[in-house]
């Protein structure tokens, strides 16, 4: 049987490093396990001299959710097989079609090797991996349960994914109608009216009100081109960076919040993915108030962030869950408040929040399925109006000129 050099982390983050002899490296894994160690890396002894290779001091870009999605599950179904973190690094580097994902790993691979704890190695890249998922593999370690942590780190990955993905689906048909009637309404305001009313304004024909309008709207775009353009520019820039500031994002979160068929979209998301996110931090032993402020930086509206870091706040002073959620009525609806009553109570908070989170995302899918219903007839709805207001500005001169005539 071969002799193996190993590094292994035990549960409270001591490193222990030996040699040993064993028929393969799952059945080190396993005996490791028995002892209550994490097998972090392994070498034959014959290799011990040989070189490893340098990591990458930094890496720009961000790597696609998929890519992670593929990285951790991969890593998890290897770990729980027996594999050595570092082998299984290596192996899933190896996979990975990405070429700047595939040098992270790399990296992660080294730090390992050299004895860096798996979170602390995550933690040098946090432009890929975010904070929830650096904080959840460190409680891993520490339990003892790396494989079943990256299991709840892929399942809430794959449910974040196909949110977005059904988000995304469901406004591009409306976006790129909306983009259409705008832009062949600016092209016939320029290029068409002004050919097909010039011979109203020449007889000097008493031109309606709509036509007046139209002419007056086509009369200024055509001769005031660019400095409508520079206008525009200028106020989506202004736009733009008053929602950066934290004033301006808080206040334009609250009008999203305010808007029909938007402002429930955006609260079913929040609520899914706070629930998601809660279930999956509960079931790796994170602190309640440590899982709060976690998911405060994985929300997208303000508001909901602000909501989380209170919540954490009050949880710390001996406030319960339910309570402190309930002070936001128009965040969190009764059916969220009651059911996180229910398993604050009963011991299952994480059980009932991944329920929860299931009803969210099933909500969220349907509603994505529908809105393209929805929004169609709204749609018709102005283009048809749009088309009435032109064409009644075109032809109303003319039964003007019949009766002149």
């Amino acid at each position: 049987m071969p002799d193996y050099i190993y590094t292994a982390r035990s549960q409270d983050g001591m490193l222990k490093k030996d040699r040993i002899t064993m028929k393969d490296e799952k059945a080190l894994a396993e005996y490791l396990r028995s002892q209550g160690l994490l097998l972090t890396s392994i070498k034959l002894a014959k290799d011990e001299g040989k070189s490893k290779m340098g990591f990458l001091s930094s890496i720009f870009g961000r790597v696609p959710l998929v890519q992670k999605m593929f990285f951790t599950q991969n890593l998890q179904v290897m770990v729980r097989t027996g594999f050595s973190l570092a082998n299984a690094l290596k192996t899933v580097s190896m996979q990975t079609t990405n070429k700047r994902f595939q040098r992270v790993i790399q990296d992660l691979q080294h730090d390992v090797e050299s004895g860096v704890s798996f979170s602390n190695a995550l933690s040098k890249h946090k432009n890929v991996f975010s904070e929830l998922f650096i904080n959840m593999v460190a409680a891993g370690e520490i339990s003892g349960k790396l494989d079943e942590t990256l299991k709840y780190l892929t399942v809430q990955m794959k449910k974040d994914h196909e949110i977005m993905s059904k988000v995304k689906s469901a406004l591009t048909y409306p976006a790129i109608v909306v983009i259409a009637m705008v832009g062949i309404g600016i092209a016939m305001m320029i290029f068409v009216i002004p050919k097909m009313l010039g011979i109203f304004t020449e007889m000097q024909a008493n031109l309606p009100l709509p036509t007046k309008i139209l002419l007056g709207t086509s009369n200024f775009l055509t001769h005031n081109g660019v400095l409508t353009t520079i206008a525009v520019i200028i106020i989506v820039v202004v736009l733009y960076r008053l929602n950066k500031t934290k004033k301006g994002k808080a206040v334009y979160h609250r009008i999203l919040l305010k808007l029909p068929i938007i402002s429930g979209i955006i609260k079913k998301i929040n609520l899914a993915r706070f629930t998601r996110t809660l279930s999956s931090l509960l079931k790796t032993d994170i602190p309640i108030v440590q899982s709060f402020q976690i998911i405060s930086r994985t929300l997208g509206n303000v508001h909901y962030k602000q909501a989380m870091l209170e919540t954490a706040d009050k949880v710390k002073r001996g406030v319960s869950i339910v309570k402190s959620l309930e002070e936001n009525t128009d965040l969190f609806p009764p059916v969220v408040t009651q059911m996180i009553a229910v398993g604050e109570e009963s011991g299952t908070l994480d059980t009932i929040s991944d329920e929860v989170a299931q009803f969210y995302e099933a909500d969220v899918d349907q509603t994505m399925g529908n809105l393209s219903v929805i929004i169609e007839p709204i749609l018709m709805i102005v283009l048809g109006a749009a088309v009435a207001v032109l064409a009644l500005a075109v032809i109303m001169p003319m039964y003007s000129l019949v009766e002149v005539l």
